[in-house]
């Protein structure tokens, strides 16, 4: 697995994780909780921010990991 793909995958579960946190965040009555929770989520979508700038360094450094990551998803469908 390339970094560009592991890099993928990462990106992926943070989205995952940030609307995880903002759903947890609607969800609760408890005032503490939900301050808690769209805390995380915003420190998260911060992290996305990067992640989504590194993938787009890394694509544009080795552009065949992008090739080949979209390879991987035609033969997945």
């Amino acid at each position: 697995m390339t970094t560009y793909n592991k890099l993928e995958q990462a990106l992926a579960s943070a989205k995952s994780l940030e609307a995880d946190f903002r759903t947890f965040s609607l969800d609760t009555e408890d005032q503490q909780a939900k301050q808690m929770f769209s805390q995380l989520a915003t420190n998260l979508a911060n992290s996305v921010q990067a992640l989504q700038a590194r993938l787009n360094f890394v694509g544009g450094e080795e552009p065949q990991y992008v090739q080949q990551s979209m390879g991987m998803e035609q033969q997945q469908k």
